[in-house]
């Protein structure tokens, strides 16, 4: 994610023509009544030329349904509010896990559930080959209005070249045997390198997601959950002592320890450069950097879990997902439900796993030759294949953008090191607010 959840990745500001059998269709033209199936979708430019070639695929086996793409701007979810209230709705539409709770709350999305009662075979073979903890993000209220399609959860890239030089030993491989937030540390403050006048050279850890959200994580792997219950909360864990404790640990991986940048370092260089550049040891991130840290001339990269508390059982990413969800009001319904078997499906997600851009979300995808090969520069390859299943949720609720704000204003000064993590509990008693509202 980069800013708001809903926003992983980098923006993509406007609309061009994408490629054979998906033509990008302007805003205004989005659900006219012709024959062609929209899809709505954000992605960078990297990442669209992997759509492509899965939409190119599609279209191959069914030249009888013509595919337009539409792509998002910097606020995805209000977009296809507008494009829904104004009768234009996408006929596919790219769902996240922490906001579809909205759409499909206010009737926008389609309750797959009608689908898969009419495709026995297909609903068997998602069932056995799905990730429960992803497939599951997206039910609500007895619906499921949407299946995964990537995984993009969070862990540490480190470089390993940086390790060696620092003669810190390589971290562990495996998301049940993790490090402690104990041996992080000691690493972090290995890995991290000053000149004579005490100013940083080389960080031990950076973060390029979003903090308050990282912060969160770091409490859930302090042996707690985020919510209770996972879907429709009506509270939130921003008072319990283990996730404070968590959220504690990681402002002061900065502000006390000084092994992280802070938001004043961060001014004159981006976390990302920081990694790229070898000026940080470790990256927390999700697999959408991946292009970017390959890509990078000299960095010797892999991939390794995140630590947890000693109440955790193993450590864990977050669900971090996106999925394909049909409108409610499409009138292309059964050709949309063929474009999203096919993209969700094993075939669809073979090619998602081949591409490198991106986590596949089935087992076999997951698992496959061809997702292997295409992280050929990854050791600890089950850190993104174990990835899915070890990841805890976040809350489902329709109004997550509402107590996404709330934690944006409320972590600030806990981040910043002004106030101490224990000052969340008036962040859970806002949020329990926003959770009562009829």
């Amino acid at each position: 994610m980069i800013g708001k959840p809903f926003g992983r990745r980098g923006f993509l500001r406007g609309v061009g023509a994408l490629g054979v059998g998906a033509l990008a269709l302007p805003a205004a033209a989005c659900g006219d009544d012709d024959q062609a199936l929209t899809f709505f979708f954000q992605a960078n430019p990297e990442e669209v030329k992997g759509r492509m070639a899965i939409i190119d695929e599609f279209h191959r086996r069914h030249p009888e349904i013509e595919v337009q793409t539409v792509l998002s701007g910097p606020d995805p979810v209000q977009q296809m509010s507008t494009f829904c209230a104004g009768g234009k709705c996408p006929d596919v539409l790219m769902a996240w896990e922490l906001t579809y709770a909205g759409l499909a709350d206010r009737g926008m999305l389609l309750d797959l559930n009608t689908m898969l009662a009419s495709d026995p075979a297909f609903a068997a073979e998602l069932k056995t080959d799905s990730v429960a903890a992803l497939y599951e993000t997206f039910e609500f209220e007895g619906g499921q209005y949407a299946f995964p399609e990537q995984w993009s959860g969070n862990f540490l890239f480190y470089n390993r070249k940086l390790f060696a030089d620092a003669g810190v030993p390589p971290p562990p491989t495996r998301w049940d045997r993790p490090w402690s937030f104990e041996e992080f540390l000691t690493a972090a403050k290995a890995l991290t390198k000053r000149d004579r006048s005490g100013k940083v050279t080389q960080w031990g850890f950076v973060d390029t997601w979003v903090p308050y959200y990282s912060a969160g994580l770091f409490g859930m792997n302090n042996g707690t959950t985020w919510s209770t219950p996972r879907v429709k909360p009506v509270h939130i864990n921003f008072d319990d002592a283990d996730f404070i404790e968590g959220v504690q640990f990681y402002a002061d991986l900065s502000n006390r320890h000084k092994v992280a940048p802070t938001s004043a370092d961060r001014q004159s260089m981006s976390t990302m450069d920081m990694f790229v550049l070898g000026k940080a040891a470790m990256a927390m991130g999700g697999h959408w950097r991946y292009g970017t840290f390959t890509h990078a001339d000299g960095l010797d990269l892999d991939v390794t879990v995140l630590p947890s508390g000693p109440k955790s059982r193993g450590a864990q990413s977050n669900i971090g997902t996106t999925g394909l969800a049909i409108a409610a009001s499409s009138p292309r319904k059964q050709q949309a439900w063929e474009f999203v078997k096919f993209v969700t499906g094993p075939v669809g997600q073979a090619l998602i796993g081949e591409s490198s851009l991106f986590v596949p979300v089935l087992k076999s995808a997951l698992n496959s030759p061809g997702f292997a090969k295409a992280h050929a520069r990854v050791g600890n390859l089950a850190v993104l294949t174990d990835g899915p299943a070890r990841s805890g949720y976040l809350p489902v609720t329709p109004v997550w953008e509402e107590i996404d704000a709330l934690m944006d204003r409320s972590f600030g000064p806990v981040l910043r090191g002004t106030k101490p993590a224990a000052s969340l509990t008036g962040l859970s008693n806002d949020v329990d607010e926003v959770l009562r509202k009829p």
